[in-house]
């Protein structure tokens, strides 16, 4: 599918959104949803801070996306999430009807919307989502890389 001029500058918010879950500790990714020109959901991964499996970015921003809108239909709906998503979250989009996917990242080990499976796109589903990937890649996948890279890091290094 063909990336649309204003992809990048939505981009920018979940990117922002990632950073503050970097922030809290969080692995760093943030989703935004939109739907004609404005936002109607938005998360970022929160499963350390609300002690839930399901936080994912991407689950915290259909669920305030169906809130706002008063449906679960998602019909219409962008969402831009800076690292491709999981089983999960692949499995959530086609659920909620979701029009659009935008994402930056793929993700090598637990990729499900093209790497290791394609469920959003799979046509034995009664739905199938539209898909832009690589939107500001090299941002998102440095983001990650920064955030692991400090996990890593030995105590010692980061007591000066």
């Amino acid at each position: 599918m063909q990336a649309d001029p204003q992809d990048s500058a939505w981009m920018d918010r979940a990117l922002e959104l990632a950073r503050a879950a970097a922030d809290l500790g969080e692995v760093p990714v943030g989703a935004v949803a939109v739907k004609d020109g404005r936002i109607v959901g938005e998360g970022f991964n929160r499963r350390e801070t609300d002690k839930d499996p399901l936080a994912h970015a991407e689950v915290l921003a259909l669920r305030a996306a169906a809130r706002t809108l008063d449906a679960w239909r998602l019909t219409g709906v962008t969402l831009y999430v800076t690292l491709e998503p999981c089983a999960m979250c692949a499995g959530a989009l086609v659920q909620s009807r979701l029009s659009r996917l935008v994402y930056g990242a793929v993700d090598p080990k637990a990729g499900a919307v093209g790497t290791l499976y394609d469920i959003a796109r799979d046509s034995r589903h009664n739905h199938r989502v539209e898909v832009v990937s690589g939107i500001r890649a090299e941002e998102c996948a440095a983001l990650l890389k920064t955030f692991f890279r400090a996990l890593r890091r030995p105590a010692a290094q980061t007591t000066e």
